[in-house]
């Protein structure tokens, strides 16, 4: 059974930071490129950051200054580093786990950004 558990979202003035991390379980998680997305209320589901088994990573134009993903492949676990937070980025943040035509997702966590 796959299983992809976020953790470290929460409620941040903005200016803020927060560090989400990802830990998955069932899957060979070395293999896998891993994702953060991010979806606010009335919108799409729409990328943030990814990072490729071979630590390669690509951003969104929004996250590039201002966040990192990195991942820790003894620990199964993925992780996105965000500051210089804004209202903007208010939004329920996925991870994502692709290898070939298996897609698996976590259930998100809230990331609130507000005063």
């Amino acid at each position: 059974q796959v299983q992809l558990v976020e953790s470290g979202g929460g409620l941040v003035q903005p200016g803020g930071s927060l560090r989400l991390s990802c830990t998955a379980s069932g899957i060979s998680f070395s293999l896998y490129t891993m994702g953060w997305y991010r979806q606010a209320p009335g919108k799409q589901r729409e990328l943030v950051a990814t990072i490729t088994r071979g630590y390669s990573t690509n951003y969104a134009d929004f996250a590039r200054d201002r966040f990192a993903v990195s991942r820790d492949n003894a620990k199964n676990t993925v992780f996105l580093q965000m500051n210089s937070l804004e209202p903007e980025d208010t939004a329920v943040y996925y991870c994502k786990a692709q290898f070939a035509v298996s897609n698996y997702w976590g259930q998100g966590t809230q990331v609130t950004v507000s005063s």
